[in-house]
């Protein structure tokens, strides 16, 4: 072809493209076409101005070809859309002799995931000549016998193009003695045939050649030719004849080699060799059909020797040809046409033509995750295709236009199923029924939307006071159902006060492992237990978070010592005291009172007599603190006693204060004991202070009822606690004496303040009482003072179910029930003892 006819096929074909591009669109299908034989990298037309993309979003589209078939011919640029040649295309290798030449292909769009369809027709050029398989054609002829009109079958020609290109005329070299007919036959293949003009001479010529031209259409026209031969002969006069000029058999597809198609007969009237007739496929047979069939020259039967596929071809024309053995030969035609119907032997096919890997588990409903073709090489019943998938997906087939999607039907949980292996099957409706079932997975990708939650909502944690800060306290865990960066947790503190403390200057938690951590040594007697609150958090977007609670309870370290309260003392707890010569025995000389800030048995106080101090002379009571004589004074005693008593607590390790009481025995001394008001001295009336001795006094009163109706409780219940009780009374008309001895005294400073204040319960029968502390089994006690009570109900919960936090003993927790229980001992309101009112309430 040369560079002008190539530049004008070229104009013309862009403008088919245009008109094929809009008919498409119009008819609802995008088409383009190509001439075949074009150079690579010849534009075929935009895709993306097809589709109706606009420019600047044909990169975010991400489009690409999706068959592999389309990717071997075709190219698509995913820049600007342009789709063009990847390598020469030869019209004639792809289709064959088909008229029409269509490449299917098929676009995939990913963002969002859309598939398209667009068919290419390859265009056929004049690129190939008419040619003939024999190049010299012999025809034998009998003079005389063959009458003009006569006709003689010619080799056709054959050529590769189609179309207009393909075979349009023969022309035969001139002769007065042969004229050229041809015939066009249903499927378009024109037949060459040499008619006899007039009767031969043999004598005359007796051979004649001629020039048969095949032309076809193209622009410019390619022709070919062939030499015939014409041999005149003798007289045989009697050719072989068929029963029939057409023969129709019909063929179930697939059928068993060497199986007898049918037997043809010929007749012939001659004898001998003339008669004698052997049958043959024609040049009019195709190759194609003669390797499926073969014919026994000798009997005319027709049998199978290849694979007859419906699919291949479901019609086939055998020319056959009785000749006989005559000098000269003659010979009969007839047509044999076998039509090939159809079996069930292909099963349906699945092609995936795009597939999602994953979709996040927030997908709106009929979200496409694959998109697929399903094909049947069959026809009718056989050809026609149902879908179905695996029961209990979360997925539904939705068809498409030449093709089919797989869509979300449900909402899906990834926390639920995280992975779906999808089964697709497809039935053809043949029978046999045949299927074909492909399988895939897909994965559902985790997006954050589950809060991490705790394994309790609340925690406790006990720490003993004085700890070195960085102790450990407990851990706090939390789990999220997410997963990756959405259950990527941590830990921190939410931002609250403590009185005028930060949480975060009380307490550290590891913000990856959940361990807390004091930042501070703690103080029991300024703080005993506070609560705060975690919070655990997600890495998700959005963060996820929840709460819970850690209730921290300190507990009570044996680390103050006892304070003397009374009485008032100088020089280093030197105390000077007086009694008369004529004191006689069990005089109160004086009564000592201290308090210890610590709590439990740690504040549970001692008193006792220690160094050189006369024993024969002065008793101590042990948890009363009276100082009294024990015999009557003798005139050799000294005038100056020295008494040095010891005020010890119950603490691991004890602690204790010592007081030195000098006691100085005089002539005819006035008893001074010690009276209520001598704490009222230089006090200043209040308005308000009635008001507030009535409430005071009356929130004593409830608490101490409370008190002593647990200790009831307790003792009633001692099977359940064993020796753990903390205190008993031997009998009930004890426990009625000590309600009804119950005593509260206020004691308030010089402005009118209240200093202290004491609540006595006083038995009439000391003797007949027991008393059984948190620590002591039993103990000789004669009063009993109950100076302060703190309760924590949540203690036993703390100590028995808290998980991951520091373990007490029994102790400890009486010890925390006990807080801040002080019992001292008291003769009366001469000797009170007690603490400040900002100790005690």
């Amino acid at each position: 072809m040369d560079i002008k006819s190539s530049t004008t096929a070229w104009k013309w074909q862009v403008v088919y493209s245009f008109l094929l591009c809009g008919w498409g669109w119009v008819s609802g299908q995008i088409i383009f076409s190509v001439d075949e034989e074009m150079e690579p990298g010849s534009v075929v037309g935009n895709v993306a101005l097809a589709l109706g993309i606009n420019l600047a979003d044909i990169a975010k589209r991400r489009l690409h070809l999706g068959s592999e078939r389309s990717r071997r011919h075709f190219v698509l640029n995913p820049a600007n859309g342009d789709l063009t040649v990847e390598e020469r295309i030869d019209r004639e290798s792809l289709c064959g002799s088909s008229s029409t030449c269509v490449l299917p292909i098929e676009i995939v769009a990913e963002n969002p995931l859309e598939l398209y369809s667009l068919d290419i027709e390859i265009i056929d050029i004049n690129d190939n000549s008419p040619t003939f398989s024999i190049n010299d054609h012999i025809i034998k002829i009998t003079e005389l016998l063959t009458s003009p009109g006569v006709q003689f079958p010619l080799e056709i020609a054959h050529d590769a193009d189609v179309g207009k290109n393909g075979i349009s005329q023969y022309k035969l070299s001139t002769t007065p003695y042969f004229s050229l007919s041809v015939k066009n036959r249903k499927d378009g293949t024109l037949i060459p045939e040499l008619v006899l003009e007039t009767v031969l001479d043999r004598e005359e010529k007796e051979e004649h050649r001629l020039i048969l031209t095949a032309l076809d259409g193209g622009e410019p026209p390619r022709s070919g030719s062939c030499q015939i031969t014409i041999n005149v002969f003798d007289i045989n006069d009697n050719p072989p004849v068929f029963d029939k000029s057409n023969y129709k058999v019909k063929l179930l597809e697939n059928p068993k080699l060497n199986t007898v198609l049918t037997t043809l007969n010929a007749t012939d009237l001659d004898e001998g060799k003339n008669g004698e007739i052997e049958y043959y496929f024609d040049s009019h047979t195709s190759e194609s059909a003669k390797e499926l069939f073969y014919l026994n020259p000798q009997t005319g039967e027709i049998y199978i020797k290849g694979i007859v596929d419906y699919e291949e071809s479901n019609f086939h024309e055998l020319s056959i040809r009785a000749k006989d053995k005559g000098v000269p030969e003659m010979e009969g035609r007839c047509l044999l046409q076998v039509e090939v119907e159809d079996a069930n032997d292909n099963p349906p096919e699945i092609i995936l033509t795009s597939t999602s890997t994953d979709v996040p588990e927030n997908a709106a409903l009929e979200t496409a995750v694959a998109f697929f073709t399903v094909r049947d090489r069959d026809s009718g019943k056989n050809g026609e295709v149902t879908l179905s998938l695996s029961p209990n997906l979360p997925f539904k087939i939705k068809p498409l236009k030449n093709h089919y999607s797989l869509v979300t039907d449900q909402l899906l949980d990834r926390e639920k199923i995280s992975q779906y292996d999808i089964q697709m099957t497809a039935k053809d409706l043949g029978s046999p029924t045949l299927q074909t079932q492909v399988t895939f997975s897909l994965n559902i990708s985790d997006i954050n939307d589950n809060a991490p939650v705790f394994l309790q909502a609340n925690y406790n944690a006990i720490i003993h006071e004085n700890k070195d800060p960085g102790s450990f306290l407990c851990t706090v865990s939390a789990f999220d159902s997410d997963e990756g960066v959405n259950a990527e947790l941590t830990y921190s503190l939410v931002d609250s006060k403590i009185d005028v403390f930060s949480i975060s200057s009380l307490v550290y938690i590891d913000p990856k492992s959940g361990n807390i951590y004091s930042q501070r040594a703690f103080d029991y007697e300024n703080i005993q237990v506070f609560q705060i609150t975690v919070r655990a958090e997600d890495s998700g977007f959005p963060k996820l978070f929840s709460n819970a609670t850690v209730s921290v309870f300190v507990l009570d370290v044996n680390d103050n010592y006892p304070t003397l309260l009374y009485p008032k003392y100088s020089r280093e707890l030197i105390i000077d005291e007086r009694i008369p010569s004529s004191a006689s025995a069990g005089y109160l000389v004086t009564k000592i009172s201290a308090v210890d800030l610590d709590s439990g048995h740690n504040a549970w106080l001692l008193f006792s007599l220690v160094d050189d101090t006369d024993t024969t002379l002065f008793k101590v009571s042990a948890y009363t603190g009276e100082v009294r004589t024990i015999r009557e004074l003798q005139e050799t005693d000294y005038k100056e006693q020295r008494l040095v008593i010891s005020i010890s607590d119950h603490g691991e390790p004890t602690l204790s204060t010592t007081v030195i009481i000098l006691v100085n025995i005089i002539e005819n001394a006035e008893e001074k004991n010690p009276k209520a008001q001598d704490f009222l001295t230089n006090s200043k009336p209040s308005s308000d202070l009635t008001l507030y001795l009535i409430v005071s006094l009356v929130a004593i009163s409830l608490v101490s009822l409370i008190t002593f109706i647990i200790l009831v409780v307790k003792c009633l219940n001692k099977e359940s606690y064993g020796n753990s009780s903390l205190c008993c009374f031997t009998s009930r008309s004890h426990s009625d004496q000590y309600v009804d001895q119950y005593k509260p005294t206020l004691y308030l400073n010089t402005d009118g303040t209240l200093k202290y204040m004491e609540v006595r319960m006083v038995p009439t029968e000391p003797q007949g009482q027991c008393y059984q502390n948190c620590f002591q089994t039993a103990a000789e006690t004669p009063n009993v003072s109950i100076m302060k009570a703190q309760h924590f109900p949540q203690l036993n919960d703390s100590v028995s179910g808290n998980k991951g936090c520091t373990d007490t003993n029994w102790l400890n927790d009486i010890q925390q029930i006990c807080s801040r229980l002080i019992i001292h001992s008291h003769p009366g309101p001469a000797g009170s003892s007690g603490q400040s009112l900002d100790n005690l309430l």
